[in-house]
């Protein structure tokens, strides 16, 4: 899905057969502005996103944009301006808070988690645990937190996870089968390998031909020790229940990625609204 698309939709299921209240109380030619003001501090996402709605629900809106994406925002910033017809603002408006409250707030605890890391050789990554049918605006807002985006979906990259190791009947087959579908397909896609012990990762190490070797819910100094193990060999990422509190101790172990679901779930949406002046 694109941003199109997604626009589409989410505006399809909110407007449905039309804006009933601001058809019956609004005037048909006439002309307002709005301005987004921010009322809670973080960092700013999804003012691109917000144009895209803007020229999907009215190309003729005129959006003056005073903040971009990745500011620091405060309490009475204006983010940007609007003008043009009243009932097609009213229309965009629920859909352009939405996804700026929620990619705002992504993108302002992405910044505090990255900070966290700073000074340390490690990346952080977000993952695929995001709200269905949301994920290019959550993946966009990451970014902009100073994350690095993992993997999209299931179809950019080879992630063998516990359940297709164990299904496989272990990391070597799993490991086999995928190169050789990369083969026949004619697909030429990274193959990550979730290990959970050290006996996995000396069989990766031992079958090799993947590219990154993930290691699961490994305590920091466990990540220590098989980083040591895999010696520059492969990249190698941590991930498994790990979040603002204890971040930092994985981040100095000298692993190359650290991963967390925490960047887009249980995520508290940033306060903005969209006002009339």
């Amino acid at each position: 899905m694109n941003l199109h698309e997604f626009i589409q939709l989410a505006l399809a299921e909110d407007v449905g057969d039309g804006d009933h209240t601001s058809l019956s109380t609004i005037p048909a030619d006439a002309q307002k502005r709005a301005r987004l003001l921010v009322k809670e501090a973080g960092i700013l996402a999804g003012v691109d996103v917000a144009q895209a709605i803007f020229a999907e629900v009215d190309p003729a809106f005129v959006v003056d944009v005073l903040m971009p994406d990745g500011a620091a925002i405060k309490p009475g910033d204006i983010v940007l301006t609007v003008s043009g017809n009243a009932r097609n603002i009213l229309t965009a408006e629920r859909l352009v808070l939405n996804c700026m409250q929620r990619m705002s707030g992504i993108a302002t605890h992405t910044r505090e988690l990255v900070n966290l890391m700073e000074g340390t050789r490690a990346q952080l990554l977000d993952t695929r645990k995001t709200t269905p049918n949301f994920r290019i605006c959550e993946k966009m807002a990451t970014k902009i937190g100073g994350a690095v985006n993992h993997r999209f979906g299931l179809y950019d990259m080879i992630l063998i996870k516990d359940n297709h190791v164990d299904y496989a009947g272990s990391i070597e087959a799993a490991v086999t089968k995928a190169v050789s579908y990369l083969k026949e397909t004619g697909r030429t896609l990274r193959i990550e390998v979730e290990t959970r012990n050290r006996a996995e990762v000396e069989e990766v190490l031992r079958v090799g031909q993947v590219d990154v070797i993930l290691l699961d819910n490994f305590p920091p100094d466990g990540i220590r020790d098989m980083v040591r193990l895999v010696n520059g060999r492969f990249t190698t990422e941590a991930s498994g229940g790990i979040d603002e509190t204890n971040l930092r101790a994985y981040a100095e172990t000298g692993v190359d990625y650290v991963s967390s679901g925490a960047l887009t779930h249980q995520i508290k949406s940033l306060d903005l609204s969209l006002k009339a002046y």
